[in-house]
């Protein structure tokens, strides 16, 4: 087991000040690249106009700067909340889908194609699917009244199975809804509506720092659930906490953008080999990184085929497929 190494405020603030400037530079550059290239330049002379009826402006601010912004709380969120899962599970195999919520929200998005929905009721019934299997999970993952990682994990894994059997035969009933719910299952920020980018960013921001809080009490939780309890921690309220937040984030992200896959997976692991196993590290540096991350996978999705553009979710798979491997290899020193 690694150690934790004493973190001060000053090594803090320069890690999330590094972390920011990454996730700055890398959305500066997604603004620039696609199928019409923008100069810094340009960019510029738009950002300090009042008049924004010019067709770079349009390009800025009403497609790429709210897919950017969508990418950035996307990736970012899936990735604290796999971070998070990962600590609270005790298994680094653990990503924000693990627990079945993905499959209720999916289920809920594919029911609204079928009724033939507004893309708000797809939203707002992805997100109950979501929610309805985190309360289903959270009543099933109980043992002796407290949260039990494997309990829950297992309930999760189940619950999960149902629901994506439930989604294999509503979209055998699907006809030109068809193509919309594979782009859902396999993720896609181009479906996201930017009306609703502050709420999602809110959810995502006001979470990942809450979730950002209890990252101390993790470390001391990983030494141990009896030994968390004879320091003074409540660790049933702090699972409750983090699965009912995570919960909600995964369902609120899952409602805008599909399933998108290794994002929370891998990039939790790609920070433990850079910055160690503290969580309080760990957890911010997942966010900035993650939404970095996905961002940069988006801005190859819309432009190597452009103009048509694939989901993301195939370039996350195809991208992070390879570097878990390696990092499995390097990690535990496989011999193929």
């Amino acid at each position: 087991m690694g150690k934790f190494t004493r973190l001060t405020p000053l090594g803090f603030a320069v890690r999330i000040t590094s972390f920011f400037v990454l996730a700055i530079v890398v959305s500066f550059l997604s603004l620039m690249i696609g199928p019409v290239s923008i100069s810094p330049g340009d960019f510029f002379s738009s950002l300090f106009t009042s008049d924004h009826s010019d067709s770079i402006s349009q390009i800025i601010f009403e497609i790429r700067l709210p897919r950017i912004l969508y990418g950035f709380a996307v990736g970012g969120g899936l990735s604290i909340a796999g971070a998070v899962f990962q600590a609270m599970l005790i298994n680094p195999l653990a990503e924000p889908y693990i627990l079945g919520i993905s499959s209720g929200g999916t289920f809920g998005a594919v029911l609204s194609f079928l009724i033939g929905a507004s893309f708000i009721g797809t939203q707002a019934l992805a997100f109950a699917g979501a929610i309805s299997v985190m309360i289903i999970v959270f009543l099933l993952g109980k043992r002796f009244g407290e949260l039990e990682p494997n309990v829950l994990l297992l309930s999760g894994v189940m619950v999960g199975a149902f629901f994506s059997a439930a989604i294999l035969l509503l979209m055998g009933l699907l006809n030109d809804s068809l193509r919309t719910a594979i782009f859902w299952l396999i993720g896609n920020l181009s479906l996201a509506d930017k009306n609703n980018l502050i709420p999602i960013l809110s959810i995502t921001f006001i979470i990942s720092i809450i979730l950002t809080m209890l990252s101390d009490k993790f470390n001391v939780m990983s030494l141990g659930s009896d030994f968390a309890k004879q320091l003074g921690i409540n660790t049933n309220r702090v699972k409750n906490i983090t699965y009912i937040l995570t919960s909600i984030l995964i369902g609120a992200l899952v409602s805008v953008s599909g399933i998108i896959g290794f994002v929370g997976l891998l990039i939790p692991h790609v920070c433990r080999m850079i910055f160690g196993i503290d969580n309080r590290v760990i957890f911010p540096a997942s966010f900035f990184i993650g939404g970095s991350y996905l961002v940069m996978a988006d801005t190859i999705a819309r432009t190597i085929i452009s103009p048509a553009e694939l989901p993301v979710g195939a370039i996350t798979a195809i991208i992070g497929a390879p570097i878990f491997i390696y990092l499995l290899r390097r990690r535990f020193k496989l011999i193929f």
